[in-house]
């Protein structure tokens, strides 16, 4: 008689290959197959398997994807075989010059070639033993790389056990780590909430994403990945590239869907024509086109040298770079006091935009980078996200260019600039800097935080040029002859924004406490917070450890919340803001049949706008959340959903479309 034991011990197999298929199914193939529910009962089920019999918990489960401890440091590792670099190529007649190479070394003949997108990312090579993954490397110096084995498991379209349909047991797999640009979008946008430098690109905030020493953090990222070669296998290789890519596709590795097989150099360079323009439409960035000899017994004959095979070649398409002058680096004053150098440059088109201003980042990145003020230099708009100043171009040098010295001193208001131990910033210590005043109060009225219709820099401008405000207190304070005296205001205006001021007092406790803008806490964070805390009194009275063990939060952003508090002219400002009738408490939560139970919602409703949605959950004692925690119960999910998916899909939390949301809160 088969004992319990041994059922739980073929369930989880049963189980993990289930889940398995279905990852490949959304993730890889983008064809699901059951709902998001029917998923996560599977996956609570083997959970649950696991909690009763965790000597039985297999490697390749989902349950294993997020390791619970942080690594003090990446091991080194050495590939199984070099990854070398690529010879780039520029044009069609370096091509064609390729082309001729690769004919002479074999002898003659018209070899095939199969031709690759050139996904813009973070290379890595992958070891799966018996099918099952061990580790996954950086490329590092090609010989030796980076072992982020925790971080590589966190990807959810990298499959943890290869499908056996694809006869491959113990080899190495290259692919490319990447961020699609919307994903980018929008870690860069909650960046910014947070009070954290945005990734310049894509490779960037992949790079920066595989090599934290937090899997959680990697986790959380947008992440995604391409298989483009079989390095090395155990068992005998198949005969051409294409049949490696077939048989990696089979075996549940995401590889291209737009790689083709020409045979000619003529025909490879007319489908890359006709990709220069597409590229755009793809979603994530790629900067040209890989070229490989198809034939693996003739990739043997034809070698490397001690960098570059030479059996392939990269066509690069022309970058998204220019190169122009810098003509001065300003320096800006955020609402934290954060002191930014921003390059002034001669304008100039950059994948069809002008630009003419580029982030420098701090003075240590100006330091490393050698940039002078009057050099020419290469400015860089990679994923459409933040214009870049790449390098100076040193040879045009004429001897009349100036370093750039960041002021010890705030440009605005003339206060000393500190920078403090371990920060790359500096920052004015002036908390009343005009600067500071008018970026926090831009902060303040932005539709996140207390959403004030018709507030924007240029009236804030004035208004705080004027004397009119010093705080966001002040704003409270306007008359309409205050608004009338300024440019541009009209009567029916100054109505408007005296209406709409007056309605942002309505705006909820948690808006309230992003509005402040306090360091490190983006509009997540203050929900948190809010939830947490549930009074403004109490939130300010807590103390660090108590503010830090708030999941999500830390002793970082708890001891920035604790300075904030504890500044005279900040405590003035809320008693202030109480006096004008924000809301300084969360609204008391209804019981009901959804009382303990949390909500997190992503993406957008068709039924309803999400503020009603999120009103039908609190009517009946629930709790709604900004972001994914330990006590988060259900994630409703609906069109384009952001990366909170994949977090929640990381944590094993359940997953609702909208139909099952409205039958739960009788709806439907």
């Amino acid at each position: 008689m088969t004992s319990d034991r041994e059922k739980a011990k073929r369930r989880i197999r049963e189980l993990v290959d289930l889940i398995s298929y279905h990852d490949t199914k959304y993730y890889v193939e983008d064809n699901p197959e059951i709902s998001d529910y029917e998923y996560d009962l599977l996956v609570k089920e083997l959970s649950e398997l696991e909690e009763s019999h965790p000597d039985l918990v297999l490697p390749d489960s989902p349950t294993q994807r997020v390791s619970g401890k942080p690594l003090e440091e990446f091991p080194q590792v050495e590939h199984m075989v070099s990854m070398l670099s690529l010879d780039n190529s520029y044009s069609a007649e370096e091509l064609r010059e390729f082309d001729t190479r690769v004919r002479k070394w074999l002898g003659g003949g018209r070899p095939e070639y199969v031709v690759e997108l050139k996904i813009d990312g973070l290379g890595i090579a992958l070891m799966y033993e018996s099918g099952s993954l061990t580790r996954g490397a950086t490329r590092g110096d090609g010989r030796v790389g980076e072992d982020v084995t925790s971080n590589i498991k966190t990807i959810r379209s990298i499959p943890l056990r290869l499908k056996p349909e694809g006869g491959l047991r113990t080899v190495e797999v290259r692919g490319e780590v990447y961020m699609p640009t919307e994903g980018l979008r929008k870690l860069n946008r909650e960046r910014e909430e947070a009070g954290e430098p945005p990734f310049a690109n894509p490779r960037n905030a992949a790079a920066g994403s595989i090599r934290q020493l937090d899997p959680k953090i990697a986790a959380s990222r947008p992440l995604e990945a391409f298989f483009y070669t079989l390095s090395y296998s155990k068992d005998p290789m198949p005969v051409t590239h294409g049949d490696s890519l077939e048989r990696m596709r089979k075996a549940g590795l995401r590889t291209s869907p737009h790689t083709r097989r020409f045979d000619s150099i003529e025909k490879v360079l007319e489908h890359i024509g006709s990709w220069e323009a597409k590229r755009e439409e793809l979603g994530y960035e790629i900067d040209g086109m890989v070229i490989k000899v198809d034939s693996l017994a003739q990739q043997a004959r034809l070698g490397s040298t001690a960098k570059n095979p030479r059996w392939a070649v990269a066509y690069k398409y022309p970058p998204k770079q220019m190169t122009t002058r810098l003509l001065d680096i300003q320096v800006q004053v955020g609402r934290t006091g954060t002191l930014t150098p921003v390059a002034v440059l001669e304008p100039v088109q950059v994948g069809g935009v002008t630009v003419s201003h580029a982030t420098l980042h701090n003075e240590d990145e100006i330091k490393r980078k050698g940039v002078k003020i009057g050099d020419h230099v290469l400015i860089e708009r990679a994923g459409e996200v933040i214009p870049q100043v790449v390098k100076p171009i040193v040879e045009k040098r004429t001897g009349k260019e100036r370093e750039f010295r960041m002021p010890q001193t705030c440009p605005v208001c003339g206060s000393k600039a500190v920078r403090e131990e371990g920060e790359a910033a500096r920052r004015c210590v002036n908390a009343s800097c005009p600067a500071q005043v008018k970026e926090r109060l831009i902060h303040f009225c932005s539709r996140d935080a207390m959403d004030i219709e018709g507030v924007g820099p240029a009236l804030i401008d004035q208004l705080v040029d004027k004397g009119l405000v010093s705080d966001a207190s002040d704003l409270y304070r306007l008359r309409k002859d205050d608004l009338l005296s300024l440019e541009g205001i009209a009567e029916k205006s100054s109505q408007n924004i005296l209406g709409a001021i007056a309605a942002s007092t309505d705006r909820d406790f948690d808006r309230v406490v992003f509005a402040l803008g306090i360091r490190h806490v983006g509009k997540a964070t203050a929900t948190a917070l809010a939830e947490e805390m549930g009074d403004m009194d109490k939130l300010s009275s807590a103390r660090i450890e108590e503010l830090a063990g708030i999941e999500g939060i830390g002793q970082i952003v708890g001891s920035a919340i604790r300075d904030f508090m504890d500044d005279p002219r900040n405590r003035a400002l809320l008693d202030k803001l109480r006096r004008a009738g924000l809301k300084m408490e969360g609204v008391r939560r209804a019981t009901g049949p959804l009382s303990g139970k949390t909500f997190l919602f992503t993406g957008e409703m068709g039924s309803m706008p999400r503020s009603e949605a999120e009103a039908a959950v609190q009517a009946l004692g629930g709790r709604v959340s900004a972001t994914v925690t330990k006590a988060t119960d259900y994630v409703v999910v609906g069109k384009d959903p952001g990366s909170k998916l994949e977090k929640a899909r990381a944590s094993n939390k359940k997953i609702l479309d909208e139909d099952e949301f409205l039958r739960i809160v009788g709806k439907k």
